[in-house]
């Protein structure tokens, strides 16, 4: 779990620098939009799309660019058919990474992401190679000042969560995905504002990495976390605290 956490933790001071330039928009529109087109445009009716404009919110997209996405999804505006698709692949010493990626062109894209991996010393592994080592869950956080550990911990587990955790600044909330939606409702109804929602991949263990090969997995994520294709990265890795905190 503590290589996840400090994963998200980099992803979230970087998604700050991406919002300034509109490159995190671009990645929640594109969810929106594949989230209805799966879905519907009813949040009631479709969980995957609720999360996706929540992190919109979140993120302080305008209404009206949610609404387009959401349109664009049902058919009811033009708009570029997407698709998806996971790589799989190896980072040094092993560590297991999978990519999530949303793409108007899977043949380019696949290229650029095989290029990446092959810039940074990495490899491109067959379907199923590294999906086995992680597992599907709700991950939520929460503001440490929001709330007391006692009060946060009867709220969630009393909803169905799995696990939390106390990190440095946040509480770390685990949930099965069935169990997702009741748990964050909850901390709604509780007056509580998430930091940070979303469905995730938590890798059941993790590869401890220092020095150079800490530095060139980060340097590996934050390339593919950088193409406007790449929707998420997961990678079973655990890095010094200093290292993460110079990302």
């Amino acid at each position: 779990m503590s290589g996840h956490s400090k994963w998200a933790s980099i992803k979230h001071k970087k998604a700050a620098t991406d919002a300034k330039r509109g490159k995190l928009f671009t990645k929640i529109i594109k969810e929106i939009t594949v989230a209805a087109r799966h879905g519907s445009g009813d949040i009631e009716k479709n969980p995957r799309l609720r999360t996706a404009i929540d992190r919109a919110k979140q993120a302080n997209m305008p209404a009206d660019n949610i609404e387009r996405a959401v349109k664009k999804g049902t058919g009811e505006l033009e708009g570029v058919s997407y698709e998806e698709f996971t790589m799989e692949g190896y980072g040094p010493k092993g560590v297991a990474i999978m990519v999530d990626v949303v793409t108007d062109n899977k043949n380019r894209t696949a290229s650029d992401i095989r290029n990446i991996f092959s810039k940074k010393n990495s490899n491109v592994a067959g379907a199923g190679s590294v999906s086995w080592m992680f597992e599907k869950k709700g991950y939520i956080e929460v503001d440490k000042k929001s709330i007391s550990e006692d009060k946060i911990m009867s709220i969630v587990l009393d909803a169905g969560a799995q696990d939390m955790e106390t990190e440095e600044d946040v509480y770390s909330v685990i949930t099965d995905p069935k169990d997702f939606e009741a748990v964050k409702k909850a901390l709604n109804d509780s007056g509580i504002e998430p930091k940070s929602i979303e469905i995730t991949m938590i890798p059941k263990s993790t590869v401890k990495l220092t020095g150079d090969d800490a530095k060139q997995i980060l340097a590996l994520v934050e390339a593919l976390e950088d193409s406007d294709d790449v929707q998420n990265v997961y990678a079973n890795f655990d890095i010094p605290d200093d290292i993460a905190e110079a990302s």
